[in-house]
């Protein structure tokens, strides 16, 4: 059982096709065969989402105590900080609280507070919030980090901070031991109120928190659930913020996720937030529909390189200033510091991918990575353990081992590693780290990404045990490079109408992914032909047999060049496909994943 396509290219890599439908939903119409293997338990919601499926956000446990304690603060004149996290989820939240009580209280004294990713690393940390409190601050509110910062909290505190903390990352366990942080009040989607009440979706990101946050102060400011238009407005163009953050954080596109990332981008082509328009220009993307594609793979690096390589309070001052001139000019410089984050990338790599292999940590018997080094950059390699988790199909930790500082807690000359990891979908990562916790000095994140920090005398005794937990929950069988695909369709049914009728799944992205199909035995009509300024891309006719012989089609196999010689005249193959209509030609052109011989199973 072989891909046509050479499993070590990033595109056409699948080694298993696995159907999401049901084999019971082989009839009807394309859209309900695709819709059967997805969860949408309201179908019409789900087709048809309306801003009245968000939840209230008075619901969110918290959040009135913390608007409140913010309403006060900002109409008093007591200076607040919004601490954030330098990731595009924490740079999108810290600037949606910030638009909010600045518009609420043009006199309030608010300003924004975001850790250097290298020199401080991810979270809450004790000198900086006592160096905020000894600067004046009375009222900290985080943003997507906080909820295990159970000693930064208890600094606060004796600083004489009101703490405010809202996160959506895994909060500690009490099974395990683990209490809340000492905080002010704590607005979080997966822990309780003190009733035991809890909120109705748990899997918003932290601009989706930090945005429940923003709308419950301003019907709190209002006292009434209508708020002035100016103030609806601006609720509006936030949305476009908190999309961001939803796309960019990798969250299910579900439930309420899936309102706000299907209303906010819908606000980004006409953006009256001046950064937002700036960077939506630099990537060259002015004047179209921005989807979640275009987040993930143009907006989102770009914003996510100034924490990586630069320092993110910049990308939180791109959507605070109103200063066009100012915005453009952060928007070039993102540009050039994500080409340089590409740079980097490449050459961590493979490097890593070199090391893994040569320590066996890509066979069966070691099933996960775990690697330090001492070049690597700390702000890269999360990004690199995607790359490797999507090669290699496990869990993948990565970490820069360097000198300690001397304000951190190992002995003089000693050597720290600290970085990144991802999972795949089935693998708790956080839960199988929090397992080896005795070996770490820190660690946070949810199921599918963590970080962490450990003293490096300790790296070999972690790995092993990290190593060993991934065996002990994962059989080979699911380290298997997977293409997942909706249903069998033929040919003759991908016209334009119902290409475009499959967009209402849309948003795709975790938990809704894009709509992918299985074309069976269809043949190659002509040679395939390069395409692209490079000719890196092919374009292959496929024509369908028997009842479908009429029906043909241009697929488009991105980066897959390489392959010319596989796809010969004549041949019939089987084939995975995104279908897709052109904006250029209005014709259907559907994007090939992967490609087999016709009848392989």
């Amino acid at each position: 059982m072989e891909s046509l396509v050479d499993p070590e290219s990033l595109r056409g890599w699948t080694m298993v096709w696995r159907r999401r439908a049901p084999a019971s939903a082989a009839h009807g119409e394309l859209v309900e065969r695709v819709l059967a293997g997805r969860t949408a338990p309201d179908r019409a919601a789900f087709l048809d989402p309306s801003l009245l499926h968000l939840h209230d956000p008075s619901a969110l446990p918290g959040v009135d105590r913390a608007a409140s304690r913010l309403l006060d603060a900002a109409r008093s004149g007591e200076p607040i900080v919004i601490y954030g996290d330098y990731d595009v989820d924490g740079i999108t939240a810290t600037a949606i609280l910030d638009r909010m009580l600045r518009a609420l209280e043009p006199g309030a004294r608010v300003s924004t507070y975001i850790p250097h990713r290298v020199d401080e690393g991810y979270g809450l940390n004790a000198p900086a919030l006592e160096q905020l409190a000894a600067d004046g601050a009375r009222v900290v509110v985080s943003v997507d980090c906080g909820i295990t910062a159970s000693g930064p909290a208890l600094a606060a505190k004796a600083a004489g901070l009101d703490l405010i903390i809202t996160d959506h990352h895994n909060p500690p366990d009490p099974e395990s031991g683990g209490a809340l942080p000492d905080a002010f009040a704590i607005v979080h989607p997966r822990v309780p109120d003190a009733a035991g009440g809890v909120y109705p979706f748990a899997d918003l990101c932290g601009a989706g928190v930090a945005y429940k946050l923003a709308w419950r102060l301003a019907t709190m400011h209002t006292g009434s659930e209508r708020v002035p238009p100016p103030i609806r407005t601006l609720l509006l163009d936030l949305l476009a913020l908190a999309a961001l953050g939803t796309v960019a954080d990798v969250v299910p596109l579900v439930d309420e996720n899936r309102v706000i990332v299907r209303f906010g981008l819908s606000r980004c082509k006409t953006t009256a937030i001046t950064g937002l328009a700036a960077l939506i220009d630099e990537a060259g993307l002015s004047g179209e529909n921005i989807d979640a594609e275009s987040v993930g793979f143009r907006l989102g690096p770009m914003l996510n390189a100034s924490g990586r390589m630069g320092h993110a309070r910049d990308a939180v001052e791109l959507f605070t200033t109103t200063d066009r001139s100012r915005a453009a000019s952060i928007a070039r410089e993102l540009v050039t510091l994500n080409e340089d984050r590409r740079a980097t990338e490449r050459r961590i790599l493979e490097q890593a991918t070199e090391i893994a292999e040569s320590r066996g940590m890509t066979t069966d018997a070691t099933r996960a990575i775990v690697l330090a080094h001492e070049d690597w950059h700390p702000g890269v390699v999360g990004i690199v353990c995607s790359r490797l988790v999507e090669r290699f199909a496990r869990p993948v930790i990565l970490m820069q081992r360097r000198a300690a500082r001397d304000d951190e807690d190992w002995s003089e000359g000693g050597l720290v590693c600290t970085g990144s990891g991802r999972s795949i979908d089935g693998f708790d990562l956080h839960g199988a780290v929090a397992a080896c916790a005795g070996h770490l000095a820190g660690f946070g994140g949810h199921d599918m990404a963590i970080g962490l920090r450990l003293d490096a005398a300790n790296l070999d005794a972690f790995t092993e045990a990290l190593i060993g937990e991934a065996n002990a929950r994962l059989a080979p069988d699911d380290l298997v490079r997977t293409a997942r695909y909706d249903c069998d369709a033929r040919l003759e049914e991908l016209t334009p109408a119902v290409v475009k009728s499959l967009s209402r799944l849309a948003p795709f992205g975790r938990g809704n992914p894009t709509v992918r199909l299985l074309l069976r035995s269809v043949r190659v009509d002509g040679r395939a032909e390069p395409f692209g300024k490079t000719g890196a891309h092919l374009g292959v006719r496929l024509r369908g047999t028997d009842a479908s012989m009429g029906a043909c089609v241009r697929a488009v196999a991105w980066k897959w060049a390489e392959h010319l010689e596989r796809f010969r005249p004549g041949q019939t193959l089987d084939v995975l496909v995104e279908p897709k209509v052109s904006s250029w030609s209005g014709r259907v052109e559907p994007v090939l994943i992967d490609a087999r011989e016709a009848g392989d199973p």
